[in-house]
């Protein structure tokens, strides 16, 4: 008789926990390189997941739930971690729970189990950090805590990857036991009957399911939170009414959420007595007297000045040797496929479109590298909350959060590592607000640009004395700009499009730790990756779409004028042919470029442009550098017949640039045209891997859009008032 095997099914197992308990640790343990990054149903929030093989061969994916000191949710991010785990109907239900729970802070870590005890979900405690409960001379009885709690309570260490495989043991078990009713135990009587009576009440009405007792109490006990808001939306405004009388029947004068804190701790005190004994002395730990120094006024800003610059250095310069192997590769590799291929559209297309687009893809990995080395170093070995802590109160009041310093200083290299940064920042309102600012920082490859029109027109002469030179005054004020404009712009954003309270800045200095290399490793990993797969198809793509923009129409009365032109100067003496042939080249590729779509583009839009001073070959370049600001020097010497080899130090670009004229002789480029072009650089949106991380970071291409579009009308309307300032001026 023959059997068919039928397909194990795969179990879905939460891990959730309070932050700076060692989550993301032992989720690296538990899943190693299998881990997969998407987004919660109907929200952008990201979800990450990985596969874990139990000892008896259950296939199970692990859920990395967002970290929460509580399931009262504040905002709709934080409610994700109430619906998956209480909403008994959701369609991320998860067979199983895993509470990462730190053992040297355990009375409040045990505030969130009492609410997943209270969740219909087989639960494993994982009890973290027990090398710190030890040297706070803290021990902990485990088994006697968990016939207590009547859950597996397991000791491990994440970091050391100690009582991983326990664990392992211990989730294999739950999953095979049948779901244990929920018990409201740590609540007093009054609150749990009227819990039941709002449960009671939606069973009864026609046409909807029936909420489940934990999350029938959030609704009742977070008045208007999130739970409230989405139980009105769903079943009307009666509710509100409905919520508001169960409220006064518990018959408490205090908020009822008051009375749950004051509930639960009462529990969780008698749930430990006997569980765990310490020192009654407090004593000053290593962490605390770090601290002294790390978190002063003083010293601690000096630290985080110090420790800020190297950050910054790693980034914009430790990386640079491996980017410049990277795009001598790449240039290197062109030139043998062109070399290899005949001359026409496919070898245009495989080397300037295909190739330089995996090439703008892979050349920002040693920048995202670095920073998300450094970054997790930092994280691991607890200084990034204080690091946050020092900057809260300056960025608050900016509308920025005290996390945002770190993505904004790493803009200042480049924004795509910093718009990633972001991630960090918990808070929905302050990462969103965060993303959208970081690109005005002026990043590296603004420099050129500078570099170029800085020497080409602004005179090198000095103002104070002789103190301060206008060529690095100009510089400075070009890298500050966007930074000053940026607190106006956050503040409105925060009383516009992304108003509302924040979350209150509440924030846990974690005991200093040595950085865990598996897991320093495995985030640089995955921030890499992640910007290859999302971002890198969007960037690839564009630079294909951009390539075809400026290559089509392809003339072939321009070609064969320039082939005519090539046989008169062929008999000349070579030093001579060789001269004329290069100009005609030149020449060549500047009428390709005027007569392709790109091209033509900008003649169309040259209307637009010249109120700010430009022609429509300024215009065009700036169309051309969309992908990136710094292809504009490129662009620019193509179509001024100068090369597109050209670079911001070359003096034959310098000199071209003076010497363009328009058709009635007067110069193209002046003082005003040159600031203008500058100012609208660092302003402007010219960067399509940015846009593609705005829209990978955010979930939407409608805040990359919206980044767009006010960055680039922020740049005109700043270079058209610095242009009208400089001619009125007269420079």
């Amino acid at each position: 008789m023959l059997r068919t095997r039928l397909p194990r099914v795969t179990r879905t197992v939460a891990l959730i926990g309070n932050p700076n308990t060692g989550k993301t640790t032992l989720f690296n343990a538990l899943t190693g390189m299998s881990q997969r990054i998407g987004n919660y149903p109907g929200v952008t929030v990201e979800r990450i997941s990985g596969a874990v093989d139990l000892p008896d061969g259950t296939p199970v994916e692990l859920v990395d739930l967002p970290g929460t000191y509580s399931l009262s949710a504040a905002s709709p991010d934080e409610m994700i971690a109430v619906d998956v785990l209480l909403d008994e109907e959701d369609a991320t239900r998860v067979d199983a729970v895993i509470a990462i729970v730190d053992a040297s802070n355990l009375r409040r870590n045990l505030y969130l189990v009492s609410q997943l005890l209270e969740a219909s979900r087989p639960l494993v405690i994982a009890l973290n950090m027990t090398d710190v409960a030890a040297t706070r001379s803290i021990r902990i009885d485990a088994i006697r805590l968990s016939s207590r709690l009547g859950v597996p309570v397991i000791p491990i260490n994440a970091q050391r990857r100690h009582g991983i495989d326990d664990l392992r043991i211990a989730l294999a078990d739950v999953l095979k036991e049948p779901t244990k009713s929920p018990s409201m135990a740590a609540l007093p009587g009054d609150l749990r009957e009227q819990v039941q009576c709002l449960v009671q009440l939606t069973a009864s009405t026609n046409g909807f399911r029936p909420l489940a007792a934990p999350y029938a109490l959030r609704a009742l006990v977070d008045d208007g939170g999130p739970a409230e808001e989405q139980l009105v939306a769903e079943r009307g405004a009666d509710m509100t009414r409905v919520l508001a009388d169960l409220r006064s029947a518990v018959g408490a004068s205090a908020p009822l959420s008051a009375i749950e804190s004051e509930s639960r701790y009462a529990w969780i005190q008698q749930i430990l007595d006997g569980c765990v004994q310490h020192e009654e002395e407090l004593r000053a730990s290593r962490s605390d007297r770090v601290d002294r120094i790390l978190t002063h006024r003083l010293a601690g800003l000096l630290a985080f000045v110090g420790i800020s610059a190297l950050l910054f250095q790693g980034i914009y310069s430790w990386s640079a040797p491996l980017m410049e192997i990277i795009e001598g590769s790449v240039a290197s590799f062109g030139g043998a496929v062109a070399g290899a291929l005949p001359d026409g559209a496919v070898r245009s297309m495989i080397v300037d479109g295909v190739i330089a687009g995996v090439g703008g893809v892979i050349i920002f990995l040693p920048q995202i590298a670095m920073l998300f080395l450094l970054i997790s170093i930092l994280e691991d070995c607890g200084y990034m909350a204080r690091a946050a802590l020092l900057m809260d109160r300056l960025l608050g009041n900016l509308g920025l959060s005290g996390r945002s310093f770190i993505p904004l200083l790493s803009s200042f290299a480049c924004a795509v590592p910093g718009v990633m940064a972001a991630r960090t920042i918990a808070d929905r309102r302050d990462r969103f607000v965060t993303i959208l600012v970081a690109p005005l920082m002026s990043c590296s490859a603004r420099l050129p640009v500078y570099v170029l029109f800085i020497a080409a027109f602004i005179p090198d002469r000095t103002i104070l004395g002789g103190w301060i030179g206008l060529q690095g005054l100009t510089l400075l004020a070009m890298y500050s700009v966007g930074a000053v404009i940026a607190v106006p712009v956050a503040l409105l954003l925060r009383y516009t499009l992304l108003r509302g309270s924040s979350s209150p800045f509440l924030l846990e200095l974690p005991a200093y730790n040595w950085p865990t290399p598996r897991t320093v490793l495995l985030r640089v990993y995955e921030s890499c990756r992640a910007f290859i797969v999302r971002a890198g198809s969007v960037i690839l793509s564009a630079t294909i779409v951009m390539w075809a923009l400026a290559y089509f129409p392809r003339s072939e009365d321009i070609s064969q004028h320039f082939a005519d032109e090539r046989a008169v100067v062929t008999p000349l003496p070579s030093s001579e042919r060789d001269t004329a042939l290069r100009r005609l080249d030149r020449a060549e590729a500047a009428a390709h470029l005027e007569a392709s779509l790109l091209g033509q583009a900008g003649h169309f839009v040259q209307p637009v442009f010249a109120p700010l001073g430009w022609d429509w070959r300024i215009g065009m370049a700036t169309l051309a550098s969309f992908p990136a600001r710094e292809i504009i020097i490129s662009a620019l010497g193509t179509i001024y017949s100068l090369g597109g080899e050209q670079d911001e130090t070359s003096g034959d670009m310098r000199r071209g640039l003076k010497n363009a004229t328009h058709a009635d002789g007067t110069p193209i480029f002046t003082v005003p045209v040159a600031l203008s072009v500058m100012i609208f650089f660092a302003l402007c949106a010219q960067c399509m891997s940015t846009l593609a991380v705005i829209q990978r970071e955010t979930g939407s291409w409608g805040w990359a859009a919206f980044s767009f579009t006010y960055m680039t009308l922020l740049a005109y309307a700043a270079a058209f008032g610095v242009y009208r300032l400089g001619l009125w001026l007269g420079w």
